[in-house]
């Protein structure tokens, strides 16, 4: 009996142990194992070029360990954040960025590193970038575009002379510039419910943060609309005063706000 428990135990382990060499040799043999580095590049380009990112994130991340060490590795570390970016997956393409950026500080790559940053936290499809929508970047998460500002100033301030420098620094006047706009949106907010006090402040606050951007000019105005409704005439004409000083063609004294159907960026 004892012999017959055993021989059940081995016919057991013999008939697993073909189970799992006949999973084996079903397992699909990587196509890529005889490629050079500079094919799986290739490839994975070629991936990008079709919009299978998916396909290029895998290739660039096999060339990562392929060519570990070698500046081909890096620059398959910056394709696929690329890559993450154009599928739609930003929190893949920053945490990529933010590794790059740790391990290779001197890497001649690093400005385009810090652009590509700013660009996927930049709402890319708004505001001066695009004719296709009418929604700015003020009435958005702004978070992302401070992150986006810092990304850009970090360019522009340690590569001046990179050939992504004038971009970041049109990119960050547009984000500084609707960062104000989202305060005088606030500020608009509680005029038009005659909390004119909170009015006020968050008018204030868009002037004080932010020097000589198109929303400075409304934020302005409805200083003067708030003063005159809480009957500090003083105040208000100061603030009037101000406002014809700087913006001596303003038509808000006469035809009162912009319509919200008209982007405070066409007047650029």
């Amino acid at each position: 009996m004892p012999h017959a428990k055993l021989s059940a135990v081995c016919a057991w382990m013999l008939a697993t142990g073909l189970v799992f060499l006949s999973a084996c040799s079903t397992t699909t043999p990587d196509p890529t194992a005889a490629w050079s580095p500079n094919k799986i590049y290739a490839e994975a380009k070629d991936e990008v070029s079709l919009g299978a990112f998916d396909k290029a994130v895998a290739l660039f991340e096999k060339l990562e360990g392929r060519a570990a060490g070698t500046p081909l590795a890096q620059q398959a570390q910056l394709d696929k954040a690329y890559a993450h970016y154009k599928a739609g997956e930003p929190v893949l393409a920053i945490a990529t960025l933010d590794r790059f950026i740790k391990l290779h500080p001197a890497s001649p790559a690093l400005d385009y590193a810090l652009y590509l940053k700013g660009i996927v936290n930049f709402n890319d499809d708004l505001g001066l970038f695009s004719s296709l929508t009418r929604q700015d970047l003020a009435e958005r998460d702004q978070k992302a575009a401070k992150d986006s500002f810092e990304s850009f100033k970090e360019l522009v301030s340690r590569f001046p002379d990179s050939r992504y420098a004038p971009e970041a620094s049109q990119r960050m006047n547009y984000i500084v510039n609707s960062l104000a706009q989202s305060e005088v949106h606030v500020a608009r907010y509680y005029f038009e419910r005659r909390a004119y006090l909170a009015a006020i402040n968050r008018a204030q606050t868009a002037i004080t943060d932010y020097q000589g951007v198109p929303a400075l000019e409304e934020a302005l105005f409805i200083m003067v609309k708030s003063y005159d409704a809480l009957g500090m005439t003083a105040l208000r004409d100061d603030t009037q005063r101000v406002l014809e000083k700087n913006y001596p063609q303003t038509p808000y004294l006469v035809q009162g706000f912009k319509s919200r159907n008209d982007p405070w960026w066409k007047i650029w």
